[in-house]
């Protein structure tokens, strides 16, 4: 099941929520979502042959594909005496097909995980190689994006009962612009800091931006949508300046769903920007962001250097208020959640809740988001 969050009952949440929060097996800032789909890569960042080793939710996986252009992922751990796989390499040998070889001691996988051969064996001895598998995970390529399913019982061989997230506005021949970074963060806390609206004009000063001394009130619709909820579209805030080097009158959506996907959709006129921040747990304590850009408009191209410098510097400076933060969330103290400028991040909580319950019971999700106004200043 989904390790979900509870939070004390402080000011801003109320007894029911706080009575919700508390019947969760798990505080928040611990455990992961489970019965779903994690970015682990780009699809040209898996090359033909290749291995690569990734932590994913706190696992050791492989990502690979095979020449023949099969992407596939496998616990990265030779069952016989826990050699790491992707420090192998990947063979081809007749019979058996392209299968990942253990460097130590030359044992063989196929890319779902049973073992095609053994080599230290001899021909009089019983032992069945097929017998033998490593753990593989579904994997998916969508949009030019590799996603690796994480079942909550690794024991399951059923398949994923959805398919990763589709995401609008992928146009203009690929992503523009990728840029990284691990934060040593649980996801959960990643997750709050990236949809927190009042942060801005105190941790990204930016002349291009906004400061503290541009603030003022502003109101946001929001809806409930598949496995998470919108900022429906509207008018990029006046003092969000960087909007305006795109011309015409932009208009913004932006939109979370589990397990901690965030992007923003900007169409101007016909032409379209697409900036996705993709959460990747790697273990209770580190979280890789990836942002990744895709448009079609011709600003792009030209502002893209620009782009560059300022994705690099909203990162470095999340990455620091995250090392601050974790300077008190070492003494585990309670949170305090206010309404509105916190209700995003109460529904993040609320939409792991229902995940759990759901996958427990065997019942179709139910997205507790409600359809609301929100008003905060920044």
């Amino acid at each position: 099941m989904v390790m979900a969050d509870t939070t004390p009952a402080r000011s801003g949440q109320t007894g029911s929520e706080a009575a919700d929060a508390a019947r969760s097996p798990f505080p928040f800032g611990k455990g992961f979502v489970l019965d779903t789909w994690y970015f682990v890569a780009l699809s040209r960042e898996v090359k033909p042959a290749s291995l690569a080793r990734h932590e994913l939710l706190g696992e050791p996986v492989l990502i690979g594909r095979t020449r023949a252009g099969q992407v596939y992922a496998l616990r990265d751990i030779c069952p016989h005496r826990a050699a790491p796989l992707s420090a192998g390499r990947l063979v081809d040998r007749p019979g058996e097909g392209e299968t990942v070889e253990c460097c130590y001691h030359g044992w063989r996988f196929r890319p779902d995980g049973v073992c095609a051969a053994i080599p230290s064996l001899v021909g009089d001895q019983a032992h069945q190689p097929e017998r033998i598998r490593v753990r593989a995970y579904p994997v998916r390529e969508s949009q030019g994006m590799v996603f690796v399913w994480i079942a909550s019982d690794p024991r399951s061989p059923a398949e994923p009962d959805h398919e990763p997230p589709v995401f609008p506005g992928v146009v203009g021949g690929g992503a523009k612009l990728v840029e990284r970074m691990d934060f040593d963060a649980h996801v959960d806390h990643a997750v709050v800091g990236l949809m927190d609206p009042a942060h801005g004009p105190y941790v990204h000063r930016q002349w291009w931006w906004r400061s503290e001394h541009s603030m003022h009130e502003k109101a946001k619709a929001f809806e409930p949508r598949e496995l998470g909820f919108a900022m429906v579209r509207h008018a990029p805030s006046s003092n969000s300046r960087a909007y305006r080097i795109l011309g015409g009158a932009p208009a913004t959506e932006i939109s979370f769903r589990l397990p901690g996907y965030r992007w923003e959709h900007i169409l101007v006129g016909e032409k379209q920007v697409l900036a996705l921040t993709c959460l990747t747990p790697r273990s209770e304590s580190r979280t890789t962001i990836t942002q990744i850009f895709w448009s079609d408009h011709w600003v792009f191209g030209l502002a893209r250097p620009f782009l560059r410098r300022g994705v690099v510097a909203f990162l470095k400076q999340d990455g620091g208020m995250v090392n601050l933060q974790n300077e008190g969330l070492r003494y585990d103290p309670a949170l305090i959640w206010i309404d509105d400028a916190d209700r995003q991040a109460k529904w993040y909580q609320q939409l792991k809740r229902e995940w759990a319950r759901s996958r427990a019971e065997g019942r179709a999700f139910a997205n507790p988001v409600k359809a609301a106004v929100l008003r905060w200043k920044s």
